[in-house]
């Protein structure tokens, strides 16, 4: 049975009834993270305030909201935030929505910087810049390049790099890297499209319909972006440069194989927190 007052309990209980009805699966949360974000307040006064009455424009608001969540659109989007690195960035549905994974390999690229300074990053397929700017943040004294094909990501990049430290420019791949950065990279970092084409129809509506077909299809066989950048890095990095490369949890072997096929021997393969094959470290 719908509670009838316009309460605060009583329209979230409703709002999670829905959700939970339409099978969604974090419904509870996703409800109590929605009227958060319509009331600019933290989850705990949602508790507080349990009696306390929205206003009839409020809940139509709010209830705008949830039916953007029933028909399975991303909180992140609705929102337009996603926390990564213990940082909140602006998203929007021209970026991917950061991953827990893609952590893993910000921290791997962390502890090989340690101590040292004036290193020159590039970060290709930068999308809402997350790596790029968490690697500004905990790391000093750093060069970092960040590239992108969608002039559309890169304004959300820039947007979330609030200190102005990282020099975004569009680029397909290496095509529009300055000359002067040819043997001059130390480390280039990217978390590119991976997704086999044939794959990307069998994704959650979540995904398929709302995030950047652009940042999910890896082509044919989800690898191309991968033998770009094992067909050019060579040209760029410094003689002992490094590549850091997210990938597909079944694309270990293969990824490894591009990269011998080119002459590059010093590769392993990183596993997630989930146990799963996630990053390919790549030294010439």
């Amino acid at each position: 049975m719908n509670c009838t007052n316009n309460t605060i309990g009583c329209i979230l209980y409703n709002a999670k009834m829905l959700l939970k009805n339409s099978k969604i699966e974090t419904y509870s949360l996703d409800a109590e993270i929605l009227l958060c974000y319509l009331l600019n307040v933290d989850r705990i006064m949602l508790v507080i305030n349990n009696d306390m009455i929205l206003s009839n424009d409020q809940i139509e608001e709010y209830n705008k909201l949830i039916n953007r969540r029933l028909l399975n659109e991303p909180i992140a989007y609705i929102t337009n935030k996603s926390e990564f690195m213990g940082i909140d960035f602006y998203v929007n549905n021209n970026v991917l929505i950061p991953r827990p994974e893609t952590e893993t390999l910000v921290e791997l690229v962390i502890d090989y910087i340690g101590e040292n300074k004036n290193l020159t990053i590039l970060d290709m397929c930068t999308g809402s810049g997350c790596i790029p700017i968490s690697l500004s943040k905990y790391c000093n004294n750093l060069n970092i390049l960040a590239l992108d094909i969608s002039e559309d990501a890169l304004n959300i990049a820039k947007k979330n790099d609030i200190s102005n430290s990282i020099y975004f420019f569009k680029s397909d791949m290496f095509k529009n890297i300055p000359k002067k950065y040819k043997n001059n990279l130390d480390i280039i970092i990217s978390n590119p499209p991976y997704i086999e084409t044939s794959v990307i129809d069998t994704l959650g509506e979540n995904v398929k319909k709302y995030e950047p077909i652009i940042a999910l299809d890896g082509k044919e066989d989800g690898l191309f972006f991968y033998r770009e950048i094992s067909n050019n890095a060579k040209y760029f990095l410094k003689p002992k440069g490094i590549i850091f490369l997210e990938i597909g949890y079944n694309q270990a072997q293969n990824v490894k194989n591009i990269f011998l096929d080119n002459g590059f021997s010093n590769i392993s393969i990183k596993k997630d927190l989930s146990g799963l094959d996630r990053i390919v470290v790549v030294s010439r």
